[in-house]
């Protein structure tokens, strides 16, 4: 599959490694919860396990995206990061006490957030302009999340969850031979300018600051479904099979919009695009919340997962791209993932504590306002199309 400056693009490697490293997030979001609930912890040390490796998107992809612009080594921190968080994950073999899972939690997803932006920078080099195909190649994420969801919830249906961490620690294991196999992506031209430099100036334009809040908010917002989906749905009489199915129509949904997004950019613009998936947001929880009981309105709001994910996640990428230099690249994706981190850990957090207090509804409820401010903030602050940054 050639670009047009020539060079082939690596599709199915780059895709092996989001189907992967998005079956590892496939395995964690639904099942992480409720392997805690298994060795008897509460809510609230449910959502503090939880935040803890979202805390560390705050801390590690811009230290690791400093040093990618610096070094321009960007593969080498992702096959690095790969290894030391196999490594350091296999330490949960050792105890579950909540002091020790609290430091495994941290040390792994300190070298797991440094994988992600560096390997979007790389994928982004390897497309060379081609863009609009980042989602044909970011769908086997979607579908790596699938197979886990699905395989995993029929799996805990018979299996004792026990068994739980040496599935993720078999999924680490195909994330780093995936690293492996993946090439380095063609160097931009230009001269490597002190990283940061431009980066500030980039940042403060008209409408990025606000993207960047509104990410946050919109991670905030997902902190109840990440954190207790699957023990509110268990609570509700549901089964893991079927909770691993309603996991998979989300992520099905998913997919259809990363195929459609090449044409929904080409007639809308990108904070159009962003409004709509915050608003579809605010619905969603509301009906998560309040009337999951009813099958029919959870099913739609899972299809909503296409808006609140598949959309948001594709137009954000987008936004990130368009609106820094080249030698800023890795610096915009890690700041993308540290306001997720930050949204996503709050998120977390207040969900834990306030999931006995106030119930899925209440819990929701404020989720929804999150998205819901979002969505007012990008329609008030953003420009329609983000300004190309300079190529510095």
């Amino acid at each position: 599959m050639p670009s047009p400056a020539g060079h082939a693009v690596p599709y199915w490697r780059l895709s092996t490694f989001y189907l992967f490293y998005f079956a590892l997030l496939g395995s964690t979001a639904p099942f992480l919860a409720l392997y805690f609930h298994h060795l008897g912890f509460d809510s609230a040390r449910i959502g503090e396990l939880v935040a803890i490796p979202m805390l560390m998107r705050c801390v590690a992809p811009n230290l690791w995206g400093w040093l990618g612009d610096y070094t321009g080594r960007r593969l080498a921190i992702v096959r690095i990061g790969a290894v030391c968080t196999l490594a350091s994950f296999s330490l949960i073999l050792l105890d579950t006490s909540y002091a020790w899972l609290a430091l495994v939690m941290a040390l792994h997803a300190f070298f797991w957030h440094a994988v992600l932006p560096q390997f979007e920078t790389l994928t982004l080099g390897h497309l060379q302009g081609q863009t609009a195909r980042y989602s044909q190649i970011r769908l086997w994420g979607s579908i790596g999340f699938i197979l886990t969801v699905v395989g995993l919830g029929r799996v805990f249906e018979s299996l004792s969850l026990d068994a739980y961490p040496y599935t993720l620690l078999a999924i680490m294991a195909g994330i780093v031979a995936a690293s492996a196999w993946v090439p380095d992506a063609p160097v931009g031209d230009g001269p490597r300018r002190t990283p940061g430099d431009g980066f500030m100036k980039q940042l403060v334009r008209p409408g990025v600051l606000a993207f960047y809040g509104c990410v946050g908010l919109m991670q905030l917002s997902h902190g109840p479904y990440y954190t207790f989906l699957t023990l509110h749905l268990e609570q509700l009489g549901y089964s893991r099979a079927v909770i691993g199915m309603l996991w998979a129509v989300g992520v099905v949904a998913e997919v259809l919009m990363f195929l459609a997004m090449s044409r929904i950019l080409g007639r809308f613009s990108l904070r159009h695009v962003l409004v709509a998936s915050f608003l579809l947001a605010a619905v969603r929880w509301l009906l998560l919340g309040s009337f999951a009981e009813h099958l029919w309105l959870l099913v739609l709001a899972q299809l909503m997962h296409a808006a609140t994910f598949g959309s948001f996640h594709a137009a954000a990428i987008h936004f990130v791209q368009r609106s820094f230099g080249i030698h800023q690249q890795g610096q915009g994706q890690a700041l993308y993932a540290t306001l997720a981190g930050v949204g996503g850990a709050l998120g977390a957090l207040y969900s834990g504590y306030l999931w006995q207090p106030l119930g899925a509804t209440g819990t929701f409820a404020l989720a929804s306002l999150a998205a819901f401010a979002a969505a007012l903030i990008m329609l008030k602050r953003s420009p329609a199309t983000p300004p190309p940054a300079a190529s510095h």
